[in-house]
């Protein structure tokens, strides 16, 4: 199964969107206009452009929330969350008086009957269709997912939250909206931890979810299990990935630059302020963003020179029709150069970065998180690695993470050691970056009630790595496992098993109606869907091409509520004391 824009998460949404929206409205001629709110508004923007929407006699794009003139000659379509608040601005638009000629409704979920009800004796004559058709997920990439969420992060792990039940029964159904969209019926397996209970409890949630929206099948009859495995794990099982600096292109870039909403903003050689988005649409972002910035550094400049080669006239004469062909290639040409452009000075910004302190701090977290430095040695002292990060003038952020790998690797410490530290780091009045992360059940204060979490790691020492990008992140050694049917059952116990499991070569079950005849075949026969409560890491999402790529057995997709960079997972941790209060007037005001 092939990566990128063209073939992952985004284009099946896409796809899904054109056969069920698209093509109820294609029959008609009337131009139409595009109502949503902003949970589809972003879901929109991620698989599509808008000239695909004018393609389909879609002219106009509206917010549900604000104010619109009535276009009484236009069909309209609503495409929404199946909320109070989006069925009452439906609502609006129809009473006392029509905004449209007549509405399409779509949802991106089940829509509870006391909404469907109150929407149809308000304004049933108006409603020409309404459908749920089952995408409350983000496709984020080709193979990565975001329920779009990271208030969740609170919710679950605060032990102030009142609404914890609530946030894991809505992740719950947008899980099953992403093995709806994606036709499986997975077996489903969890991380046991003595500590959470967590992912059990949405294990259980996705399953009976599950077996209640297969019954409820438009086809009338029950679906069986397909070769797919769901695989639910807590934050906590691997804390050391997500606060470690990487230096892999994607997750260095978003750790070290100010990228909001996959945005970069740079300033030109000209001078000139500008911004370029990362994502699939950049050919050359996709080719680069899993490698590590040494190649990506070298590879830059070697793709510009080329280019402008290329440009170039090999006898030096300029003729007419010379000149008209260069004009054709100008509009590419000029894309290759800006996307050249782009990454030379954002890999440029990385490598800055990495001269002044970055380098220094590698070596100290990776011999920490490994437990052993770049010769093998073990580290005995744990605290000699430490000290000198915590003498240097880093900044309050990389000294708090260098403590937490350092706390990690012991499985704890004492509270009189954590009292110094946290000294050291000049945090006396915010504790809270460290301590919170008990309510992980990260293992912070060494007592006896902890139970042991460090997991047996796969061997490595065969492959080649950079000495100061050593550490792997655990989930890649739990989706081997996986694929290769090595998984503890003990600490992965099933919730519901799927018809056989895999092994190594790819086999699937005799059980399945189609044979695989292809090792493509074969691989869009098995998924594997990891989903990690509590946020994933950039370094967590290319594990899962990884996998993917070496493999060639089965697909790997991973989501979570939301992606972390090590800043935001910090400041989330340190939320966790704030009460249900704060973040009940912070949602009020972003309403307003």
């Amino acid at each position: 199964m092939a990566t990128g824009s063209d073939h992952g998460l985004k284009r099946i949404v896409w796809k899904r969107i054109q056969d069920t929206i698209i093509t109820d409205c294609r029959n008609s001629e009337v131009w139409k206009i595009l109502i949503l709110d902003p949970f589809t508004t972003k879901l929109l923007s991620s698989c599509c452009k808008m000239s695909d929407l004018m393609s389909e006699k879609i002219t106009i794009v509206e917010d549900l929330f604000k104010s619109r003139e009535p276009v009484l000659e236009m069909k309209s379509i609503y495409f929404m969350t199946p909320t109070a608040k989006c069925v009452d601005a439906f609502i609006k638009d129809f009473k006392p008086k029509p905004k449209y000629k007549a509405a399409y409704v779509y949802f991106t979920d089940y829509c509870p009957d006391d909404l469907f009800n109150k929407m149809r004796q308000a304004c049933g004559k108006h409603i020409r269709v309404c459908k749920e058709i089952n995408i409350s997920f983000m496709p984020q990439e080709a193979q990565v997912f975001t329920c779009d969420n990271p208030g969740a992060f609170r919710s679950i792990y605060s032990p102030k939250s009142q609404d914890k039940t609530k946030t894991l029964e809505t992740l719950a159904g947008q899980l099953v909206t992403l093995c709806a969209t994606l036709d499986e019926y997975p077996g489903i397996r969890y991380k046991k931890d003595g500590n959470m209970e967590n992912a059990k409890l949405l294990a259980e949630l996705v399953d009976r979810k599950l077996d209640t929206h297969y019954q409820l099948d438009d086809s009338g009859k029950k679906k069986e299990k397909t070769q797919a495995q769901l695989l639910i794990v807590d934050r906590g099982f691997d804390p050391v990935t997500p606060i470690l600096h990487e230096l892999t292109y994607q997750a260095m870039a978003y750790d070290l630059i100010d990228i909001e909403n996959d945005t970069y903003k740079y300033k030109a050689r000209d001078g000139l302020e500008k911004q370029a988005l990362l994502n699939e649409d950049d050919m050359l972002w996709v080719k680069l963003r899993h490698q590590h910035i040494a190649e990506v550094s070298a590879q830059i400049p070697k793709m510009v020179k080329e280019i402008s080669a290329s440009k170039k006239q090999p006898d030096g004469k300029i003729t007419i029709s010379n000149l008209a062909q260069m004009m054709k290639k100008m509009p590419a040409f000029r894309k290759q150069m800006t996307e050249k452009t782009i990454h030379l000075q954002l890999a440029e910004d990385c490598m800055k970065h990495f001269a002044n302190n970055v380098e220094k701090l590698c070596k100290a977290e990776q011999d920490l998180a490994v437990g052993a430095d770049v010769d093998g040695l073990k580290v005995k002292d744990p605290m000699r690695t430490l000290l000198p990060v915590l003498l240097n003038p880093y900044s309050k952020h990389d000294k708090i993470r260098a403590v937490l790998l350092y706390i990690f690797s012991l499985n704890g410490t004492t509270e009189e050691n954590l009292n110094k530290l946290i000294e050291h780091v000049k945090i006396e009045g915010e504790p809270e970056y460290i301590q919170n992360w008990k309510e992980l059940g990260v293992p912070i204060i060494i007592t006896p009630s902890f139970f042991s979490r460090k997991p047996n790691r796969r061997e490595r020492s065969q492959e080649e790595r950079y000495s100061l990008s050593r550490w792997i992140p655990t989930i890649k050694d739990v989706m081997e496992d996986v694929v290769e049917n090595k998984l503890d059952t003990k600490e992965w116990p099933h919730q519901s098993e799927c018809p056989a499991a895999w092994n190594g070569s790819g086999a699937v079950s005799a059980r399945q109606k189609h044979r695989a005849s292809t090792q493509d075949d074969r691989r869009t026969g098995s998924r594997l869907i990891i989903f990690v409560i509590g946020g994933i890491s950039f370094s967590e999402m290319r594990c899962a091409y990884e996998v993917t790529r070496a493999m060639k057995t089965c697909e790997v997709i991973i989501g979570s509520s939301h992606i972390l960079t090590p800043t935001v997972l910090l400041d989330d941790i340190k939320a966790l004391s704030k009460g249900p209060m704060e973040s009940f007037t912070l949602e009020v005001e972003t309403k307003a």
